[in-house]
């Protein structure tokens, strides 16, 4: 990844897989996969409709991109 800016393109993904190892993976020993593709499922639906997000006005991500109610940005 060259050029300016390129980092950015990452960091949500990134950030989105480290709450997953350190909220859920690495919290449970999962038995098999079936298990393990329960709990991160599981993990996934409070992620994304329960969880709330300082960054998106503290809304979840389904309220949010759900058109609910728009960030305020900064002029």
């Amino acid at each position: 990844m060259d050029g300016k800016g390129q980092w950015m393109d990452n960091v949500f993904v990134e950030r989105l897989w480290r709450s997953l190892k350190y909220e859920c993976v690495y919290l449970n020993a999962f038995r098999n996969f079936k298990e393990a593709r329960k709990q991160i499922g599981d993990w996934m639906e409070y992620y994304n409709d329960r969880r709330p997000h300082s960054a998106l006005d503290d809304l979840t991500p389904s309220e949010f991109y759900a058109g609910i109610r728009s960030l305020s940005l900064a002029a």
